[in-house]
């Protein structure tokens, strides 16, 4: 049996399976980051993630997310750039048409920006999830299949919907504190190597008792 930690800079971790992609190997732009081990499924172009999945992304605002998370097929970010006036008769962006319309530019570049898209870690993202321009995810969240995600989520939040609303916390309040004051996900590898069964199907007692000691 092969008795290495699973190798996080590989782009395809599952051989046979091409339509899963590791993101931090893959992602180019320095305006999008991933953590180790997150993982990206798509059966038509996984590893066009940053242009088909990451829309209206002109900067400066950044996608950030966290180690172990898993996006199934479909996720979305929409990004600040797709943002439009709406205080004005119209909403059309005349200025990007181009000619001497272009001189106008300035009524989109100072639109109001809500900040950076930051995801926590061990976020599970279900199938044709849509998260939209500065929403920040908790920790061991779960967003539903087809959930259009408009507002924060808290660490170990379920939400749904669209708009998504939270349907129930995944663990108790004084557990969630708990939870994160372990942070299994800041392990070091060889560590969490052996102690996944526990991080997988184990009590929240049984994980503070694997936590490497310092």
């Amino acid at each position: 049996m092969n008795r290495l930690p699973a190798d996080p800079t590989v782009l395809h971790p599952f051989p046979d399976q091409p339509r899963v992609v590791l993101l931090k190997p893959l992602l180019k732009s320095p305006l999008i980051e991933a953590g180790e081990y997150s993982y990206y499924d798509d059966p038509e172009d996984p590893t066009a993630f940053e242009t088909r999945n990451v829309l209206y992304h002109y900067g400066p605002e950044r996608l950030v997310i966290g180690k172990f998370c898993a996006l199934g097929t479909g996720v979305r970010f929409i990004m600040n750039g797709a943002n439009h006036r709406m205080d004005g008769p119209s909403t059309f962006p005349f200025p990007i048409m181009g000619g001497s319309w272009a001189e106008h530019f300035d009524l989109l570049t100072g639109l109001p920006s809500r900040g950076d898209t930051v995801v926590g870690n061990d976020v599970w993202f279900g199938h044709n999830t849509t998260v939209m321009p500065g929403v920040r995810i908790g920790h061991g969240a779960v967003i539903a299949s087809g959930a259009v995600v408009v507002d924060d989520v808290p660490d170990y939040g379920i939400v749904g919907g669209n708009p998504a609303g939270l349907i129930r916390t995944r663990h108790t309040e004084q557990d969630i504190v708990r939870l994160l004051s372990i942070a299994w996900w800041d392990w070091p590898t060889a560590h969490l190597t052996e102690h996944i069964r526990t991080v997988m199907s184990g009590t929240i007692d049984d994980l503070e008792k694997a936590a490497p000691r310092a």
